[in-house]
């Protein structure tokens, strides 16, 4: 069995359960990006694309979905941040 990581969103709705390995993979992609400085979420998917490794886009399936759904993760964990009263939505390690 896969070890799976429930991935909440900050409004509080039922979690969602994605491979241990995705989320590490989608993880990391998204912090390397932060690492630079802010970046607006629609920008995270396509920019993480070109941080992963063939194999990994090939078994991941939906990329944008899978950052969105690591980044609302990551967002309730306190490990990022959406700055206050951009649109769209742009993000930072806090």
């Amino acid at each position: 069995m896969t070890d799976r990581i429930p991935c909440r969103t900050p409004t509080g709705t039922s979690a969602t359960n994605i491979p241990k390995w995705k989320f590490d993979a989608c993880r990391d992609a998204l912090l390397a990006q932060l690492a630079g400085g802010e970046i607006k979420a629609a920008d995270i998917a396509e920019r993480a694309g070109a941080r992963l490794s063939e194999a990994h886009l090939t078994d991941l399936g939906k990329l944008g979905w899978h950052m969105t759904t690591v980044r609302l993760e990551l967002e309730v964990r306190g490990e990022i941040e959406r700055i206050p009263g951009t649109k769209p939505v742009t993000l930072r390690l806090p």
